[in-house]
Protein backbone atom coordinates (compact mmCIF):
# COMPACT_ATOMS: atom_id res chain seq x y z
CA UNK A 1 0.00 0.00 0.00
CA UNK A 2 1.29 3.44 -0.94
CA UNK A 3 0.11 6.60 0.81
CA UNK A 4 0.65 10.29 0.08
CA UNK A 5 0.73 12.73 3.01
CA UNK A 6 0.05 16.35 2.02
CA UNK A 7 0.90 18.30 5.19
CA UNK A 8 2.96 21.49 5.62
CA UNK A 9 3.54 21.08 9.38
CA UNK A 10 6.79 19.11 9.18
CA UNK A 11 6.70 17.98 12.81
CA UNK A 12 3.25 16.47 12.30
CA UNK A 13 4.25 15.08 8.90
CA UNK A 14 7.31 13.38 10.39
CA UNK A 15 5.15 11.77 13.07
CA UNK A 16 2.73 10.47 10.43
CA UNK A 17 5.60 9.17 8.30
CA UNK A 18 7.11 7.25 11.21
CA UNK A 19 3.76 5.84 12.30
CA UNK A 20 2.60 4.69 8.86
CA UNK A 21 5.98 3.38 7.74
CA UNK A 22 6.15 1.45 11.00
CA UNK A 23 2.79 -0.08 10.06
CA UNK A 24 4.29 -1.33 6.79
CA UNK A 25 3.06 1.30 4.31
CA UNK A 26 5.16 2.99 1.63
CA UNK A 27 4.66 6.70 2.34
CA UNK A 28 5.58 9.89 0.46
CA UNK A 29 5.09 13.45 1.71
CA UNK A 30 4.64 16.90 0.17
CA UNK A 31 4.26 20.24 1.90
CA UNK A 32 2.27 22.41 -0.54
CA UNK A 33 -0.99 22.13 -2.42
CA UNK A 34 0.71 22.50 -5.79
CA UNK A 35 3.09 19.64 -4.97
CA UNK A 36 0.16 17.52 -3.80
CA UNK A 37 -1.78 18.18 -7.01
CA UNK A 38 1.26 17.35 -9.17
CA UNK A 39 1.97 14.14 -7.22
CA UNK A 40 -1.64 12.95 -7.42
CA UNK A 41 -1.77 13.69 -11.14
CA UNK A 42 1.41 11.79 -11.97
CA UNK A 43 1.61 8.92 -9.43
CA UNK A 44 -0.70 6.17 -8.27
CA UNK A 45 -1.50 6.00 -4.54
CA UNK A 46 -3.88 3.89 -2.47
CA UNK A 47 -4.78 6.79 -0.17
CA UNK A 48 -4.05 10.50 0.31
CA UNK A 49 -4.01 12.16 3.75
CA UNK A 50 -4.79 15.75 2.86
CA UNK A 51 -4.38 18.82 5.06
CA UNK A 52 -6.80 21.59 4.09
CA UNK A 53 -4.56 24.50 5.09
CA UNK A 54 -1.83 23.88 2.53
CA UNK A 55 0.15 26.81 1.09
CA UNK A 56 0.01 27.69 -2.65
CA UNK A 57 -3.14 25.65 -3.27
CA UNK A 58 -5.87 25.01 -0.71
CA UNK A 59 -6.54 21.40 0.20
CA UNK A 60 -10.15 21.63 -0.99
CA UNK A 61 -8.92 22.73 -4.42
CA UNK A 62 -6.49 19.78 -4.49
CA UNK A 63 -9.45 17.51 -3.70
CA UNK A 64 -11.66 19.15 -6.34
CA UNK A 65 -9.01 18.68 -9.03
CA UNK A 66 -8.41 15.07 -7.98
CA UNK A 67 -12.10 14.20 -8.36
CA UNK A 68 -12.32 16.19 -11.62
CA UNK A 69 -9.70 13.82 -13.06
CA UNK A 70 -12.07 10.95 -12.29
CA UNK A 71 -9.98 9.50 -9.46
CA UNK A 72 -11.80 7.44 -6.83
CA UNK A 73 -8.73 7.35 -4.56
CA UNK A 74 -9.74 7.42 -0.87
CA UNK A 75 -9.12 10.83 0.75
CA UNK A 76 -8.71 11.45 4.47
CA UNK A 77 -8.88 15.15 5.29
CA UNK A 78 -6.92 16.69 8.17
CA UNK A 79 -7.66 20.20 9.34
CA UNK A 80 -7.41 22.47 12.34
CA UNK A 81 -10.67 24.13 11.26
CA UNK A 82 -13.18 21.74 12.78
CA UNK A 83 -16.29 23.54 11.58
CA UNK A 84 -19.48 22.03 10.20
CA UNK A 85 -19.10 24.17 7.07
CA UNK A 86 -15.59 22.83 6.38
CA UNK A 87 -16.71 19.25 6.95
CA UNK A 88 -19.69 19.58 4.64
CA UNK A 89 -17.65 21.26 1.91
CA UNK A 90 -14.93 18.60 2.04
CA UNK A 91 -17.39 15.71 2.03
CA UNK A 92 -19.41 17.27 -0.79
CA UNK A 93 -16.24 17.57 -2.87
CA UNK A 94 -15.59 13.86 -2.45
CA UNK A 95 -13.61 13.33 0.76
CA UNK A 96 -14.09 9.91 2.36
CA UNK A 97 -13.25 10.76 5.97
CA UNK A 98 -12.38 13.71 8.15
CA UNK A 99 -10.15 14.21 11.22
CA UNK A 100 -9.70 17.42 13.19
CA UNK A 101 -6.32 18.29 14.71
CA UNK A 102 -5.11 17.31 17.22
CA UNK A 103 -5.84 13.61 16.78
CA UNK A 104 -4.66 10.22 17.98
CA UNK A 105 -2.18 8.41 15.73
CA UNK A 106 -3.81 5.13 16.76
CA UNK A 107 -7.19 6.37 15.54
CA UNK A 108 -5.66 7.71 12.33
CA UNK A 109 -4.07 4.32 11.60
CA UNK A 110 -7.44 2.64 12.15
CA UNK A 111 -9.12 5.06 9.74
CA UNK A 112 -6.36 4.48 7.19
CA UNK A 113 -6.99 0.73 7.39
CA UNK A 114 -10.73 1.27 6.97
CA UNK A 115 -10.28 3.57 3.97
CA UNK A 116 -7.81 1.30 2.19
CA UNK A 117 -10.24 -1.61 2.68
CA UNK A 118 -13.01 0.53 1.22
CA UNK A 119 -10.75 1.39 -1.72
CA UNK A 120 -10.41 -2.34 -2.40
CA UNK A 121 -14.18 -2.81 -2.22
CA UNK A 122 -14.12 -4.93 0.94
CA UNK A 123 -15.31 -4.34 4.50
CA UNK A 124 -12.99 -6.97 5.95
CA UNK A 125 -9.31 -6.59 6.85
CA UNK A 126 -8.77 -10.27 6.00
CA UNK A 127 -8.08 -11.35 2.41
CA UNK A 128 -8.40 -15.05 1.56
CA UNK A 129 -7.03 -16.83 -1.49
CA UNK A 130 -7.41 -20.60 -1.21
CA UNK A 131 -5.39 -21.76 1.82
CA UNK A 132 -3.65 -18.37 1.95
CA UNK A 133 -4.98 -15.74 4.38
CA UNK A 134 -3.66 -12.21 4.81
CA UNK A 135 -4.61 -10.04 7.79
CA UNK A 136 -4.12 -6.43 6.65
CA UNK A 137 -4.53 -5.09 10.19
CA UNK A 138 -1.89 -7.29 11.79
CA UNK A 139 0.21 -7.43 8.58
CA UNK A 140 0.43 -11.21 8.95
CA UNK A 141 0.00 -14.04 6.42
CA UNK A 142 -1.10 -17.64 7.05
CA UNK A 143 -1.06 -20.83 5.00
CA UNK A 144 -3.61 -23.35 6.30
CA UNK A 145 -3.79 -21.33 9.54
CA UNK A 146 -0.02 -21.54 10.05
CA UNK A 147 1.73 -18.17 10.20
CA UNK A 148 4.28 -17.55 7.43
CA UNK A 149 7.43 -15.61 8.36
CA UNK A 150 7.70 -12.76 5.86
CA UNK A 151 9.83 -9.62 5.71
CA UNK A 152 8.13 -6.20 5.52
CA UNK A 153 8.86 -5.99 1.78
CA UNK A 154 7.53 -9.52 1.20
CA UNK A 155 4.34 -8.64 3.11
CA UNK A 156 3.83 -5.56 0.94
CA UNK A 157 4.47 -7.55 -2.22
CA UNK A 158 2.01 -10.25 -1.19
CA UNK A 159 -0.61 -7.61 -0.39
CA UNK A 160 -0.35 -6.11 -3.88
CA UNK A 161 -0.61 -9.53 -5.54
CA UNK A 162 -3.60 -10.50 -3.38
CA UNK A 163 -5.41 -7.28 -4.22
CA UNK A 164 -5.09 -8.23 -7.88
CA UNK A 165 -5.34 -12.01 -7.54
CA UNK A 166 -5.97 -13.64 -10.90
CA UNK A 167 -4.80 -10.52 -12.76
CA UNK A 168 -1.44 -9.62 -14.21
CA UNK A 169 0.72 -7.19 -12.24
CA UNK A 170 3.69 -5.72 -14.09
CA UNK A 171 7.10 -5.06 -12.54
CA UNK A 172 6.57 -1.34 -13.03
CA UNK A 173 3.28 -1.54 -11.12
CA UNK A 174 4.99 -3.39 -8.29
CA UNK A 175 7.74 -0.78 -8.09
CA UNK A 176 5.12 2.01 -8.05
CA UNK A 177 3.18 0.33 -5.23
CA UNK A 178 6.13 -0.76 -3.08
CA UNK A 179 8.62 2.07 -3.35
CA UNK A 180 8.76 5.61 -2.03
CA UNK A 181 10.28 8.52 -3.93
CA UNK A 182 14.06 8.32 -4.04
CA UNK A 183 14.06 4.62 -3.21
CA UNK A 184 16.04 2.71 -5.83
CA UNK A 185 14.48 -0.68 -6.57
CA UNK A 186 15.36 -2.34 -9.85
CA UNK A 187 13.38 -4.90 -11.81
CA UNK A 188 16.02 -7.44 -10.80
CA UNK A 189 15.30 -6.68 -7.13
CA UNK A 190 11.59 -7.33 -7.77
CA UNK A 191 12.53 -10.73 -9.22
CA UNK A 192 14.50 -11.51 -6.05
CA UNK A 193 11.52 -10.56 -3.84
CA UNK A 194 9.20 -12.69 -5.97
CA UNK A 195 11.59 -15.65 -5.72
CA UNK A 196 11.75 -15.38 -1.91
CA UNK A 197 7.98 -15.04 -1.62
CA UNK A 198 7.42 -18.07 -3.85
CA UNK A 199 9.54 -20.25 -1.58
CA UNK A 200 7.37 -19.31 1.39
CA UNK A 201 3.82 -19.37 0.03
CA UNK A 202 3.74 -21.73 -2.95
CA UNK A 203 2.06 -24.63 -1.18
CA UNK A 204 -0.86 -26.69 -2.45
CA UNK A 205 -2.80 -24.82 -5.14
CA UNK A 206 -1.16 -21.41 -4.61
CA UNK A 207 1.43 -20.16 -7.08
CA UNK A 208 2.86 -16.92 -8.47
CA UNK A 209 2.88 -17.33 -12.23
CA UNK A 210 5.39 -15.43 -14.37
CA UNK A 211 4.23 -14.03 -17.69
CA UNK A 212 7.57 -13.48 -19.38
CA UNK A 213 8.27 -9.86 -20.14
CA UNK A 214 4.92 -8.75 -18.69
CA UNK A 215 4.76 -9.48 -14.97
CA UNK A 216 3.27 -11.79 -12.35
CA UNK A 217 -0.08 -13.24 -11.37
CA UNK A 218 -1.17 -14.86 -8.10
CA UNK A 219 -3.15 -17.97 -9.05
CA UNK A 220 -4.94 -20.96 -7.59
CA UNK A 221 -4.21 -24.14 -9.53
CA UNK A 222 -7.32 -26.20 -10.18
CA UNK A 223 -7.28 -29.64 -8.56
Amino acid sequence: MRILIAEDDQVLADGLLRSLRGAGYAVDQVGTGTEADAALASHEFDLVILDLGLPRLHGLEVLRKLRARGSAMPVLILTAADSIEQRVKGLDLGADDYMAKPFSLQELEARVRALTRRGLGTASSVIKHGPLTFDATGRVAYINDQMVELSAREISLLEVLLQRAGRLVSKDQLVARLCEWGEEVSNNAIEVYIHRLRKKIEQGPIRIATVRGLGYCLEKIAA
